[in-house]
């Protein structure tokens, strides 16, 4: 694999400082129009960015019909035939989607002269890993037990990414935002998971690097050892397992060679072409049909998701766990996307100015905040973190997650924060 330059120009989109995140569900319950008018008039966001496609959950929804929500895995549209004919994998569908939301979306976002965002989970989908265990990540010990992560490597995945990109592209929307466009991590990879064993950084980290023969083949095409990355990465978890205490410290790259081996290292950089070279792909599909591809990188989620308080390395220098080097993908895809999920809001300073630091200046920079707990507790709070975010060296734009899940006082936030911005 390799990453393959951008020959198409990417095309014009209406200017996009600014969105809230929504589900259809949302749209569906409480009417189109009294949803725009919140985001786009009394909160003084530009964009409303749309669940296309979506993964599993079971939410809180505070404003809702229901106050507890279950959501499926799949598309809230009707699939292009064309588009899926021929491969393997193709997206389930959502309830509804037959009505097609998502082009009714598109007109009223366009009465409005506003842009219209949508957000597509790409490889977390357990419906699929479940049907198809052999396209999902496999561990050094040769188990399939994360059925919601989809390998980034196995081309019958990847010809599904293009795919679905493609499709929701062909929805009208001004960007395709991607999510999950990467390696999943162990943490992440199932519902009701269960550890009694300690596991530590470096244990975790290596029960969520895949071994499976697309991935092997990659990192020997870059010449590691996948052989022996797979021996000590067994040896070091197996260790854990036997009884032993976990490897001691934080998780880096130099960190990861000292406990686990050099191979296990290159092993692990290896896996960043891989997700380069579908980004590129993806991002150029995208561009084909019209739109263009923004690029979620979630490792600001996956260090401050439960708490807000994020430590050690910045989100920027952490990215490698997931497989993404942020200087290369952002190279090949017009835009990139982070989440600052923090309290404090020089840490979201300086998580932002890292990855605006590393991107290619054509590569257009959107940070997502939470308006409320766990990351914020006041107007005030979400003002200085918008700041902050949006200060000299920081992001192009300033999205807020999520519409649904948050009750109305906190996204009555909104609007102060977005007249801090900087």
């Amino acid at each position: 694999m390799h990453t393959s330059p951008r020959t198409a120009p990417t095309p014009p989109t209406p200017s996009s400082t600014s969105s809230v995140y929504t589900f259809v569900e949302d749209l569906r319950a409480e009417g189109v129009d009294p949803v725009l008018d919140r985001v786009l008039g009394t909160y003084g966001c530009d964009t409303l960015t749309v669940a296309a496609a979506y993964h599993r959950a079971r939410d809180v929804t505070p404003h809702g019909p229901a106050r507890v929500t279950l959501r499926h895995d799949g598309v809230h549209f009707p699939p292009p035939a064309d588009l899926f004919d021929g491969i393997r994998l193709a997206p389930p569908v959502q309830p509804g989607a037959e009505d097609d939301p998502l082009r009714d979306l598109r007109l009223r976002t366009a009465e409005r002269g506003a842009a219209l965002h949508g957000w597509t989970v790409f490889l977390h989908n357990t419906t699929l890993g479940l049907a198809h265990p052999d396209v999902t990540q496999e561990n050094c010990f040769g188990d399939r037990a994360a059925p919601a992560d989809l390998c980034p490597a196995h081309p019958d995945v990847r010809a599904y990414a293009v795919a679905l990109a493609r499709a929701v592209a062909r929805q009208g929307v001004d960007a395709v935002v991607a999510e999950s466009l990467h390696f999943g991590t162990f943490g992440h990879g199932y519902h009701h998971e269960r550890s009694f064993v300690p596991l530590g950084p470096v244990e975790e980290f290596l029960l969520g690097l895949c071994f499976c023969p697309y991935c092997t083949r990659q990192a020997e095409t870059a010449g590691v050892d996948s052989a022996a990355a797979r021996a000590e990465a067994t040896r070091t978890v197996a260790r854990l397992l036997d009884g032993a205490g976990p490897e001691p410290g934080p998780l880096g790259p130099g960190e990861l060679a000292d406990r686990a081996g050099e191979s296990v290292a290159a092993y692990a950089r290896a896996r960043r072409d891989t997700v380069t070279s579908l980004a590129a792909t993806v991002a150029d599909a995208v561009t084909a049909e019209g739109s263009r591809l923004v690029f979620l990188d979630l490792t600001g989620a996956v260090k401050g998701y439960a708490d807000g308080r994020p430590a050690g390395a910045l989100a920027a220098d952490e990215a490698w766990r997931i497989g993404v080097d942020p200087a290369a993908v952002g190279a090949v895809v017009p835009g990139y996307g982070v989440l600052a999920y923090a309290r404090d809001p020089a840490r979201i300073a300086a998580d932002t100015a890292a990855y605006r630091a590393v991107l290619p200046d054509g590569c257009g920079l959107r940070t997502v905040l939470r308006p409320g707990a766990p990351d914020t507790a006041s107007a005030e709070a979400l003002a200085e973190k918008t700041a902050a975010a949006t200060g000299p060296g920081g992001t192009d734009a300033v999205d807020f997650y999520h519409y649904g899940l948050v009750p109305f006082p906190v996204l009555d936030r909104i609007p102060a924060a977005l007249k801090a911005r900087g």
